[in-house]
């Protein structure tokens, strides 16, 4: 039985920011667009300026133009449903602007957005310290109308208990209402997680993961040669910490 948003004991919907490089020509599917649909969403379009160029001397010759970019890609979700708001920000340090933006709307997950088809399977990786009930919340949204699966996988190691870190998983997502028979769990060992992450991600349509989960967060936004949202790989939604996001 297909469950819906109503059925979810969810107070509020998620928020996801989605941070496109706009004068580079990223973009986001209409596929991804509408498996966001039950969240609202904030597009921040960013530039990344050389270090010697003045923000403000950007923002004069550049802002119409990420602006009308910016406004484009808020079209492709409004046009599946998406609650959506845009940012645009010229800025030397990506990682800094993107953290800023996401403290400032209360975004519960960052995008870092991947070309997909139809999203119908998502891998939910676990290891470490993470905001299970957040992540819980978001995951159970975003399944709710449809008939996606979800494979919960718990990266263990002798100082982390992968089996009862799925188990937990699992029974957050029962409780949001979500169909058991959606629901697969696996566990194995991992010394590389990212690199483990980066070998199956091909396999899904879109990878959730919190942002407590080892070097992940780093890995995602910097420049080691192991990016997890690098070519070919899946869209990734990074789970911020509830105490991030600061409720």
């Amino acid at each position: 039985m297909t469950q819906t948003t109503d059925d979810l004991a969810i107070r509020e919907p998620p928020k996801v920011l989605v941070p496109v490089e706009v004068l580079e020509g990223e973009s986001v599917s209409e596929s991804l667009a509408a498996f966001l649909a039950p969240a609202d969403v904030v597009v921040l379009g960013y530039h990344v300026l050389p270090e010697q160029t003045p923000t403000e001397q950007a923002s004069m010759q550049f802002e119409e133009r990420a602006q009308t970019a910016v406004d484009d890609l808020a079209a492709v979700f409004r046009d599946v449903g998406v609650t959506v708001e845009t940012r645009v920000a010229f800025t030397h340090d990506r990682d800094q602007t993107v953290e800023r933006v996401a403290a400032d709307v209360g975004a519960t997950a960052v995008l870092l957005p991947n070309p997909v088809g139809d999203v119908s399977d998502v891998l939910v990786p676990i290891r470490g310290v993470v905001d299970r009930e957040r992540l819980a919340d978001l995951v159970a949204t975003l399944l709710a109308d449809g008939d996606g699966e979800v494979t919960l996988w718990g990266l263990g190691s002798d100082e982390y208990d992968a089996e009862a870190a799925v188990e937990a998983a699992r029974e957050s997502l029962a409780e949001r209402g979500l169909d058991t028979a959606r629901i697969t769990t696996e566990t194995s060992p991992a010394d590389s997680p990212v690199h483990d992450i980066v070998s199956r991600s091909a396999d899904f349509d879109v990878i959730v993961m919190g942002a407590g989960e080892g070097s992940l967060w780093s890995v995602l936004f910097g420049g080691e040669s192991e990016r997890v949202a690098e070519g070919a790989v899946a869209p990734v939604l990074v789970v911020r910490d509830r105490e991030a996001v600061g409720d």
